[in-house]
């Protein structure tokens, strides 16, 4: 009788390890597994992730508003000189062939010079002379300045960067916060009103710029009711931008920083283009 209460519990101690071992072995495979499904869950959303903000970037390379693939380091050189009452501006890829430019808004290069103080306000059209050489007469008075050269290369990341520019001895300063904002935004140029009205002025969310000609229609300049430029207090911070709608004075745009901007409207009315200043602050 004692042999045989013996031999039951040494059975039912065998089966006791076994269910012990056999749950801890179940365990750790459904820990291993979960752990792979989470590791692989992570590498595709860091994926997904990955080629969204690709896309993203290629359509704002693509885009009519001047970011211009910010977001990529720029392959093709500028160089700009001014002697004489003439621009001249020498572009060239990383191996020193001339880029192939694409026709934006009518004009295969927007030249922007601004003056250090952001006073002075110059849009020209240079023409090309073959072998990325690009040249424009006109007369700059003495001063420093900001250029830039606003293109789109084919096939090549570009980014719209400042340029210094030095005109005779008498070279102006920067000053940091010079600018201040605007307290009337209607401003009067060769007798045609403009007024700017804008939604709330606030980072990383779209800003709608609205420009009331008073009743004057604007004619159509390269292509467009109007064009927009936008820099900020720095003179660093560059966007060109053109109208949202075919019928109305209406800009959108976004900025990424709080601060100063300065913002040109650009109209046409009789002939004539006008530059419309206007200085406003986002926060």
């Amino acid at each position: 009788m004692k042999q045989k209460t013996i031999l039951t519990w040494g059975i039912s101690a065998i089966v006791y390890l076994g269910l012990v071992i056999g749950g801890y072995t179940v365990y750790a495979s459904v820990d291993s597994n979960n752990g792979h499904t989470d590791t692989h869950s992570a590498e595709t959303a860091k994926e997904e992730h990955t080629g969204d903000h690709a896309s993203q970037e290629n359509d704002g390379a693509d885009s009519e508003h001047s970011d211009h693939g910010a977001h990529e380091e720029s392959q093709v050189a500028t160089n700009v000189k001014y002697e004489n009452g003439l621009i001249s501006i020498n572009l060239k890829d990383k191996d020193q062939n001339a880029p192939e430019l694409e026709i934006s808004h009518e004009k295969i290069m927007h030249l922007i010079i601004v003056s250090a103080d952001l006073e002075d306000y110059y849009h020209l059209h240079p023409e090309e002379n073959g072998n990325g050489l690009y040249t424009q007469k006109f007369n700059l008075p003495e001063n420093s300045y900001k250029v830039f050269i606003d293109i789109k290369p084919k096939n090549l990341a570009y980014e719209v960067k400042p340029i210094e520019l030095n005109v005779g001895k008498g070279h102006g300063i920067h000053e940091d916060n010079s600018l201040k904002p605007d307290t009337n935004l209607t401003k009067t140029i060769n007798e045609k009103t403009v007024e700017l009205t804008t939604t709330d002025l606030g980072i990383n969310k779209d800003v709608t710029l609205r420009f009331d000609t008073k009743g004057s229609t604007p004619e159509p300049y390269l292509g467009a009711l109007g064009h927009v430029v936008i820099l900020d207090e720095n003179g660093e911070k560059f966007v060109h931008v053109h109208p949202a709608s075919e019928e109305k004075t209406i800009f959108e745009t976004t900025f990424d920083k709080p601060g100063i901007y300065k913002v040109w409207g650009e109209f046409k009315f009789d002939g004539k283009v006008g530059s419309y200043p206007f200085v406003i602050e986002v926060k």
